[in-house]
């Protein structure tokens, strides 16, 4: 018996996809607030200097666990491929980019809201089509 993909089917997989390499992503993230805030890597990738660093490397922290908790969502949702969970989690992501891209830096959107955005297109056209 010859199984073969449909259209819809692709779009499903590459969302599912995105939402496993978004989660990848987050624990990156997670691991620059938690681990590295105070590092070289982390001081250079958040323009921080060392004194600013070590002010605020408890809510960077904090932030972390945030980003550590969706990056756990994101994967499962991908890698189980639960649509409600895959739709809630890139949602999530998009609106805190967004946010984070008004309030700090426009590259949060690129890196963050963007891929998320396209997870949702796909997903749409996934269930609609």
């Amino acid at each position: 018996m010859e199984s073969t993909l449909t259209t819809l089917d692709v779009l499903f997989l590459i969302a599912r996809l995105l939402a496993v390499l978004s989660g990848i992503t987050h624990f990156y993230f997670f691991a620059l607030e938690t681990l590295l805030w105070q590092k070289p890597l982390g001081l250079k990738t958040f323009r921080n200097s060392p004194e600013k660093a070590r002010e605020t490397a408890i809510l960077a922290a904090n932030q972390g666990v945030y980003n550590f908790a969706l990056a756990l969502g994101l994967i499962y949702a991908g890698m189980k491929g639960d649509l409600p969970l895959l739709v809630y989690t890139f949602l999530f992501v998009v609106i805190v980019g967004v946010y984070g891209a008004m309030t700090f830096s426009k590259r949060i959107l690129w890196l963050q809201a963007f891929p998320a955005m396209l997870g949702l297109v796909l997903l749409g056209a996934y269930y609609f089509g």
